[in-house]
């Protein structure tokens, strides 16, 4: 090849490179514009809609019972990992969760339904239901939110949206693609508003298309012959907050309602995924795994007077998605329970053991009487 020749080629070659890095940069560059234009926050203090109201009013004396269960957007099967999540072995082997979506529709359905039925053999007066997609690639376009509907369809319900994002390309060889997803409240009883009150989130460049809008609805239920009302807080906490920053102005909020609630007399419980141990169970379960780091406590002196936890410790409510549940090696933890105002009494708390069929939570209950 001749000396022009060979400067041809290498010139050919400098700009065919530099026309790839460009078309990726140009990609690149336009899938975060994507992603910012389709970014926005949910303003504070949304009016909710309620749903299939119902008229009897609750009753002070009378017993009451309820569930909150993270349905883990009907992919987590036992053999579902998440990629997000990692964890440690006691004797130091690092695994990484991979999936991002569930495996098909019929997974999705499987797994709602089992949740769905779960539910039903409890007969509890209220339930609180996370991660509930109404149309997610990660879900397969299944609306949870519609089955749960359509399965309880004696009770009143709402829904606060708390993840909507673009078409998210990670990872990229199973992308999460695009979700829109909430939590839902049901009650048998009657509720005269519905509130989302929106909860300070990493607004970093990037954690905030990855990470929920979280939120926490505020539902209230007049109380038979009394002024007063039940208020029910339905939340699902932020994780994956290193330095545990963003968890505590979370908190901080919850707290601040909290305060006012009871201040006006009423009777108060939230319930939920605290992504905290709320139960002095770090160390409880069997395991070959290290504590995560993901698993942060919350302290009962974290809470302002006159509320406390009501949870358990006997099973646990949250297993490590760094790889697929095996009973006795997955670290296991109590992350779901509630917070309970003085003067609801607390007959029992219990946790349901699934045996993470059906998601990657148990479902924790509550009996409870409003003194």
């Amino acid at each position: 090849m001749s000396k022009a020749k060979k400067k041809k080629w290498w010139q050919n070659l400098i700009i065919a490179i530099c026309s790839i890095i460009l078309a990726i940069l140009l990609i690149l560059g336009g899938y975060v514009a994507y992603l910012s234009i389709q970014f926005y926050r949910i303003e504070d203090n949304q009016e909710l809609v309620i749903n299939n109201n119902q008229t009897t009013k609750i009753s002070l004396g009378q017993s009451y019972k309820i569930m909150t269960y993270n349905i883990g957007f009907g992919a987590y099967s036992q053999d579902f990992s998440f990629f997000m999540d990692k964890g440690e072995t006691l004797d130091g082997t690092v695994i990484n969760g991979t999936g991002s979506r569930a495996k098909d529709k019929d997974t999705v359905l499987f797994n709602t339904n089992g949740a769905i039925t779960t539910a039903s053999n409890g007969a509890y007066d209220f339930m609180f239901f996370q991660e509930v997609d109404t149309k997610a690639q990660r879900s397969h376009c299944v609306n949870q939110f519609q089955m749960i509907a359509d399965s309880f369809s004696n009770y009143a319900n709402t829904f606060a949206s708390n993840f909507h994002s673009g078409y998210l390309f990670y990872p990229i060889t199973n992308p999460h693609g695009s979700v829109n997803a909430g939590i839902a409240t049901l009650s048998k009883y009657q509720i005269t508003s519905s509130t989302r009150r929106s909860l300070p989130i990493d607004m970093g460049f990037f954690s905030k298309f990855f990470d929920l809008d979280r939120c926490f609805s505020v539902s209230r239920l007049p109380i038979e012959g009394s002024n007063k009302e039940l208020v029910l807080i339905n939340l699902h906490l932020s994780a994956y907050d290193e330095g545990g920053k963003i968890r505590a102005k979370q908190l901080e909020m919850l707290n601040s309602v909290l305060a006012a609630e009871y201040a006006a007399g009423n009777y108060i419980i939230a319930g939920g995924d605290f992504n905290h141990d709320i139960a002095d169970s770090l160390h409880t379960f069997q395991t070959n795994r290290k504590v995560p780091e993901w698993t942060q406590v919350l302290p009962a002196d974290a809470l302002i007077d006159h509320f406390s936890f009501a949870s358990s410790n006997t099973i646990p409510t949250c297993r490590s998605t760094d790889g697929p549940y095996v009973k006795g090696e997955s670290y296991t933890v109590v992350l779901d329970g509630y917070i309970v105002s003085d003067n609801v009494t607390v007959s029992s708390v219990a946790n349901i053991d699934t045996d993470f069929m059906y998601s990657d939570h148990n479902p924790a209950t509550m009996t409870f009487v409003l003194s």
